[in-house]
């Protein structure tokens, strides 16, 4: 009965693109993976004509099963097989939803890998890429393994970067959520001009150092979030008046994140922001 720890992510950049006739946004980002994580158990439990995945959970709420990403996985897995065994699944969250901290995501890549492994591998590892691209652009890098990854398209393109040396962090949590698609929307309506947003050069030597990741971080949801939700921009002030080396919202929010230089600093940081803002949490950079 393997149990998974399954980590949170960050973006360090965040640029979205223009919105294809698909609908689906092209984007260019920077996924950094981190210590706070899920915990994933799973086990075949025997064939059975009852529902082919079982879920349960403790801790952050995880959704209605049908929509959980981790039981999606599974049953996809299933489904490419035929394979009639049962598989039984317990997610320990500890990532909050509606972050941007990629939580579904990565339940979703342990999952799909875990059980395949049950099943005895019977699906190709680019196979296996191909699954965690139809359950959501950040689930590929998940499934890579990865620690520091460029990624473009809708996210599920990814090239593969040396680990930046370990950094502490604190995630700041506003109590309350922000939802991707409406996010998107926010971004599109801000735009006064249409058409193809050019990409952004990259020197991947400027990927090396926590103080260029610094001069080069951003985030094109931020604007919107923030003119929309007061409490999110409120939030990202008082963690920026930390002084840390790097402060960023991640994904499309609410989750901001700062990095810092010390323990130390990071330890003072968290006791001037205190909890009237939103769940403070420190964490690691992988």
């Amino acid at each position: 009965m393997p149990t998974i720890e399954t980590h949170a992510k960050i973006n360090l950049f965040l640029r979205v693109l223009s919105r294809e006739e698909s609908g689906y946004h092209g984007i260019e980002t920077l996924f950094c993976r981190i210590s706070l994580a899920d915990r994933l158990t799973i086990e075949a439990v025997g064939r059975s004509d009852g529902p082919a995945v079982v879920l349960t959970s403790e801790g952050e709420d995880c959704g209605p099963p049908e929509a959980n990403l981790a039981a999606r996985a599974a049953q996809l897995v299933l489904d490419a097989t035929g394979n009639r065994t049962s598989i039984s699944i317990h997610l320990e969250k500890r990532i909050p939803s509606k972050s941007g901290l990629g939580g579904g995501s990565s339940d979703a890549a342990a999952a799909l890998e875990a059980t395949n492994q049950l099943l005895g591998n019977p699906v190709p590892r680019h196979e296996l890429l191909q699954l965690a691209s139809k359950l959501g652009a950040d689930v590929p890098f998940f499934l890579s393994g990865a620690s520091l990854a460029l990624g473009w398209d809708r996210g599920d393109r990814l090239f593969r970067l040396s680990a930046l040396p370990s950094a502490p962090g604190l995630l700041l949590i506003p109590p309350i959520g922000v939802s991707t698609a409406e996010a998107y929307k926010w971004v599109d309506g801000a735009r006064s001009e249409a058409g193809r947003r050019g990409a952004l050069a990259l020197e991947l030597e400027g990927v090396q150092s926590w103080g260029s990741i610094a001069r080069m971080a951003g985030n094109d949801f931020e604007s919107a979030v923030f003119g929309r939700l007061p409490a999110i921009r409120e939030a990202f002030e008082k963690l920026v008046a930390t002084q840390p080396l790097l402060c960023r919202m991640s994904g499309s929010g609410s989750a901001l994140f700062a990095i810092y230089r010390s323990a130390g600093d990071r330890e003072d940081a968290k006791m001037r922001l205190g909890k009237k803002l939103g769940r403070v949490m420190a964490f690691e950079t992988a």
